[in-house]
């Protein structure tokens, strides 16, 4: 695919994406309910996962890791595909900037914490959407506000999440701060005490985080309308976000 693109051009957010909280879907194509959530995942973010058309239908697992997400996908009714860079427990060894497969041969493919360790993310969300089917659902997360880590690149702000997707060609339905996941928690559980128990590093912030939703909330009342919106986007550890290839025209 061709990486032109015109300098200083303005891509204006679709009207119905406001970077709030995710919530859920309203209509789930697959019910997860009894299912345990896997790490970097939520159930508002799973509540969007499409479901296989077919028993040969295929989702691809990009920095698939320790096949944390197996499972869900499978439970989906697609065959799991599990690709990244260096972890020997994937099907398949692979480079997420030159992915080894045939143009639309997904109908699904999902990125859990991937985006901000891939040197070329413009490149990368190009070869999402190449392997794609038309219609075909691209889900995942990407860090923000956590701390540097395994060599992490790009942390995306919620208008770099919007850019790199949309760069790509692909249509943007949700761009969300991942729930319960604060720049706060994020330091605390990563970098701001080493040698600390998670636990009691997230007990340590606590009071701030009290302290911070306090303070919002009460200047959300002396300006007379909320601010939640912009509280969650200047705090945001991480975004989730649903994307499509378009259909065919």
């Amino acid at each position: 695919m061709s990486l032109e693109f015109t300098v200083g051009e303005h891509l204006p957010a679709p009207p119905d994406l406001d970077y709030g909280a995710l919530g859920f879907n309203a209509s789930p194509a697959v019910n997860f309910d009894d299912m345990d959530v896997p790490k970097h995942l939520s159930r508002q973010l799973m509540s969007y996962f499409p479901r296989a058309s077919g028993l040969e239908s295929l989702a691809l697992d990009l920095g698939a890791g320790p096949l944390s997400q197996r499972l869900v996908c499978e439970r989906a009714g697609f065959e799991y595909v599990s690709l990244d860079y260096g972890d020997e427990k994937v099907a398949i060894l692979g480079d997420a900037h030159s992915l080894p497969f045939a143009d639309e041969s997904f109908e699904f493919v999902l990125s859990i914490a991937v985006l901000e360790h891939i040197r070329y993310p413009f490149v990368a969300t190009r070869e999402v959407t190449r392997v794609l089917k038309p219609g075909g659902m691209f889900i995942g997360t990407v860090a923000f506000l956590e701390p540097f880590h395994a060599d992490s690149f790009y942390h995306h702000t919620h208008l770099g999440t919007l850019n790199s997707l949309r760069f790509a060609g692909l249509d943007v339905h949700r761009v969300a701060p991942t729930a319960g996941w604060t720049v706060l928690q994020a330091q605390a559980s990563n970098a701001l005490f080493p040698l600390v128990p998670r636990a009691v590093a997230l007990g340590i912030v606590r009071p701030a985080e009290l302290a911070h939703r306090l303070l919002w909330r009460a200047r959300a009342l002396a300006r007379g309308r909320s601010q939640e919106r912009e509280r969650l986007i200047g705090t945001a550890g991480a975004f989730e976000f649903v994307a499509s290839r378009p259909q065919r025209r």
